[in-house]
C-alpha cells in the first residue's frame, strides 16, 4: 500500500500555507497525485434563504465574491505546490459548504490533510468542527497539522497509540506508508492491566510483530498513565520526550442529535496537539 491520491483543504486561512506545504511534501515523497479542494460555501448560505425556495433573485455579486476568494486560494495553492516540486496535482472548486465538499472528495483519496482548528483564526472559527466531521465520516485517514509550530517533514520518529481497538487498528494500517519509512517507531500501550481481554501476556507484542513484518522498525512501551495526567496528555508528553514528529491513533466519537461528541483522548489531542496526527475512525 502507498498513498497515490492526497486531498488537501485549500482556503484563505493563515494556516493554509503550512497545511499545503506538508501535503505537498507527502505527495512528493510518495509520488502521489495532490488534489487541492476549495469551497465558496455559496450553496449553504443561500439555501437557508427562503427567497431561493420561492424563486427569489440570487445576489450574484455576493456569489462572485465568494467564488473569487476560493479561486484566489487555489491560485496560491498551485503556485506553492509547483515550487515544492509536486509532479502531479490539480485544483477543484465547489459552491457547496466546505464539509460537504471534502467529504465527497475524500472518497477518492488515500489521505486527507487538514489543519487543527484555531480558535483565534477567523477563517477557522467557521469550520471549528471540520477535523472531527471529516475524521468520523469520510472513511479515510486524516492527517491533522497543528496550527502552532513548523512541520516540514513527518514520520521520522513516529509514536503509535495502541489500545487493541478497531479504530487504532485502522489508523495503524492507514499509516503504514509513513511508518515503513520512519527511522524509529514507538508503539505505546497505556494501562494495559485495565483492559481485560484486549492484550496478550505482553501488551503490544502482537501488533509490533505485525508491523515488523511490514518492515517497520518498532519498539514497544507499556506504560501507566502518570499521576495527574489523562491518556491524551500523557501521549503528548511522551511525544515531546521522544522527539516524535507524528502521532498515529484511532479517532473515537459518535453523533448525538446533530452534536459531534468526541472521545476524551481524541478531544484532548484535537485541542492541544503539538505534532501532526494521523487519525482514522
Amino acid at each position: 500500500m502507498s498513498y497515490k491520491t492526497i486531498l488537501v483543504h485549500v482556503d484563505q486561512s493563515r494556516h493554509a500555507t503550512k497545511r499545503i506545504a506538508l501535503a505537498a511534501e507527502v505527495a512528493r515523497t510518495f509520488d502521489a497525485h495532490l488534489v487541492g479542494a476549495a469551497s465558496s460555501g455559496f450553496t449553504r448560505e443561500f439555501y437557508r434563504n427562503s427567497s431561493v425556495m420561492y424563486a427569489g433573485p440570487i445576489p450574484l455579486p455576493e456569489l462572485d465574491v465568494l467564488t473569487k476568494a476560493a479561486q484566489q486560494a487555489l491560485e496560491g495553492y498551485e503556485e506553492q505546490v509547483k515550487a515544492a516540486g509536486v509532479a502531479s496535482y490539480e485544483r477543484r472548486i465547489s459552491d457547496d459548504e466546505t464539509e460537504v465538499t471534502l467529504l465527497q472528495q475524500a472518497r477518492y483519496a488515500d489521505l486527507v490533510v487538514l489543519s487543527q482548528s484555531d480558535p483565534t483564526d477567523d477563517a477557522s472559527k467557521l469550520l471549528r468542527g471540520l477535523p472531527e466531521s471529516i475524521t468520523l465520516n469520510s472513511g479515510r485517514p486524516v492527517l491533522l497539522v497543528p496550527y502552532a509550530g513548523e512541520f516540514s517533514d513527518i514520520g521520522q520518529r513516529a509514536l503509535v497509540a495502541w489500545d487493541g481497538s478497531r479504530a487504532a487498528t485502522r489508523a495503524i494500517t492507514d499509516a503504514l506508508p509513513l511508518l515503513r519509512r520512519s527511522a524509529a517507531v514507538t508503539l505505546v500501550v497505556y494501562n494495559a492491566d485495565q483492559q481485560t481481554g484486549v492484550h496478550g501476556e505482553q501488551p503490544g507484542a502482537d501488533m509490533a510483530l505485525y508491523l515488523a513484518r511490514h518492515g517497520v522498525k518498532i519498539e514497544v512501551m507499556a506504560q501507566k498513565t502518570p499521576a495527574g495526567l489523562d491518556v491524551g496528555n500523557a501521549l503528548l508528553s511522551l511525544a515531546a520526550d521522544l522527539g516524535s514528529d507524528l502521532i498515529v491513533m484511532g479517532g473515537y466519537g459518535h453523533m448525538r442529535w446533530r452534536e459531534m461528541i468526541m472521545g476524551g483522548v481524541t478531544r484532548t489531542l484535537l485541542q492541544t496537539m503539538t505534532v501532526p496526527i494521523l487519525m482514522s475512525h
